[in-house]
């Protein structure tokens, strides 16, 4: 059986604040809306028109958690993931049927904005994992701590000017 390829990246802006929730087992899920703009060649007048689509998002675990902490509608964010339809009845008895995007990966754009990236230890293993936060047009800004990581390796203390990007 030959396999197929379902990723999707888009950049866009939050049309709509992430909504955070939790399924009954505690497990964090997050939804927004992004509008996309794509310019299109109108074929009678030549000239360029601006086309909107428009997706809704879904981030689950701690990804889920940061885009509620982090973003706000009105943010330009890349949106890596995959594609999945979701269907339904409706109560009269239509079939109805979505697309959204299952995101693995949300990053804000730097394009008009700056924005201070904080790490966030992983409790189980002492490794850090990035979470975004907007900061309008203020400076950005990496921050390491030094944890004991697996195997007693020790994670080195640095700062903004030790980082060469």
């Amino acid at each position: 059986m030959a396999f197929g390829v379902n990723n999707i990246t888009v950049l866009g802006n939050i049309t709509r604040d992430p909504e955070l929730r939790f399924t009954p087992s505690g497990t964090a899920v997050a939804n927004f809306g992004l509008a996309v703009n794509r310019n299109v060649q109108n074929k009678n007048s030549g000239e360029w028109e601006t086309q909107v689509d428009f997706f809704n998002v879904t981030a689950w675990y701690k990804l889920a958690e940061n885009c509620a902490e982090s973003l706000s509608k009105g943010d330009r964010v890349l949106v890596s993931g995959r594609l999945s339809q979701d269907s339904w009845e409706s109560k009269d008895g239509q079939k109805r049927s979505t697309v959204k995007i299952i995101a693995n990966v949300i990053a804000p754009s730097l394009e008009f904005a700056s924005c201070r990236l904080e790490k966030n230890p992983r409790a189980e293993e002492g490794v850090s994992s990035g979470s975004v936060s907007g900061e309008g047009v203020s400076g950005g800004s990496v921050s390491g701590e030094g944890k004991s990581g697996k195997g007693g390796i020790e994670e080195a203390d640095f700062s903004d000017e030790d980082i060469p990007f």
